[in-house]
């Protein structure tokens, strides 16, 4: 009876050592675990930046509207017979 006793407190330590620091145990689940969270934000922003670019994409094919409004602000351009003021300040 000594000796069940012995092999099983030998085989409950194998596995607890196994479960703590083996293969595939809590300290790796614990790292998996923090690398799974950090991808999910990244996932995040790009699903958010990847939602803008399908609306700006969406609103361009819409009409000239969001066209014009893009060459206006990003290249400067004015349409004929416009001025443009470009408003400097001093400080």
């Amino acid at each position: 009876m000594r000796v069940f006793s012995i092999l099983l407190l030998a085989l409950l330590i194998f596995m607890q050592a196994t479960l703590w620091i083996g293969k595939n145990g809590i300290n790796d689940y614990r790292h998996v675990k923090d690398e799974v969270a950090i991808q999910s934000s990244v996932n995040a922003e790009l699903r958010k930046r990847n939602d803008e670019m399908f609306a700006e994409i969406d609103d361009l094919k819409q009409g000239l509207d969001a066209i014009e409004e893009r060459a206006r602000h990003e290249l400067g351009m004015v349409k004929k017979d416009e001025t443009f003021y470009r408003i400097i300040d001093t400080d």
